[in-house]
């Protein structure tokens, strides 16, 4: 089964809306719809937005469902002069910039585990990589770019904080779940990936706000085609 989590409704209805047997499931506020997409069998949530409420989405999807791969889509706003409105993003790792311990003599960004060990960047799966590259190749409209995401808990609107995170990090995109649902899947052994659609970039001279309002829905129904492209492909 495959899981796919998106933070918003435009991120998701899309894609629900294709599904067949449908089946809903409350848990908690967490709202879960399983069915079936041209044949492969999916289960979507929205998680909202936040790194806590990804996570919390991301470990009962888990235990209720056990996808065997979870994939991240939605949005995001560009940090680097690779990526621009309209642009897709596949991460192929993730790294939570607003986790901070340097204080202590760590590298910004490390994660701390219950198993004692620690990780700065958290991989993506390279198997579901290479599928959505090539469903994005195959679309043939499609600009993308493979690289860091990074996610914090805060929309970072400055040109000076997305260059300072391209910097930092490598990061070429930014938003505010996909590093923590990269870390739930790193705890729990499962293969995940996060393709996002660009809404805003690090280079306008209009703010950050301002074209994310205007261009949020049009990146998310980019990035639902690829999606239900990648589902078609996976029968």
């Amino acid at each position: 089964m495959l899981g796919i989590i998106g933070a918003l409704d435009i991120e998701v209805n899309g894609i629900i809306e294709k599904m067949s047997d449908k089946k809903q499931r409350t848990v908690g506020l967490l709202n879960f719809t399983s069915g079936t997409i041209d044949g492969t069998e999916c289960v979507i949530a929205k998680c909202g937005v936040g790194k806590v409420n990804a996570a919390v989405c991301t470990q009962t999807m888990i235990l209720e469902y056990s996808p065997d791969r979870i994939i991240n889509t939605g949005i995001a706003g560009g940090t680097s002069d690779k990526t621009h409105i309209g642009s897709i993003v596949i991460a192929d790792r993730v790294v939570q910039h607003d986790f901070d311990t340097t204080v202590l003599g760590d590298e910004i960004g490390t994660l701390f585990h219950p198993d004692n060990t620690s990780i700065k960047y958290i991989p993506c799966d390279h198997g579901i990589i290479r599928e959505l590259e090539a469903v994005c190749t195959k679309l043939g409209d499609i600009d993308f770019t493979v690289g860091t995401i990074a996610t914090g808990d805060r929309f970072m609107a400055g040109i000076e904080e997305r260059q300072s995170l391209n910097n930092t990090f490598g990061a070429i995109a930014a938003e505010m779940e996909g590093g923590s649902i990269g870390q739930v899947c790193y705890l729990n052994r499962i293969p995940f990936c996060i393709l996002r659609s660009i809404s805003d970039d690090s280079t306008s001279d209009e703010g950050a706000e301002v074209e994310y309002a205007a261009f949020s829905k049009s990146a998310a129904e980019k990035a639902i085609r690829i999606i239900s492209t990648f589902i078609s492909l996976h029968q």
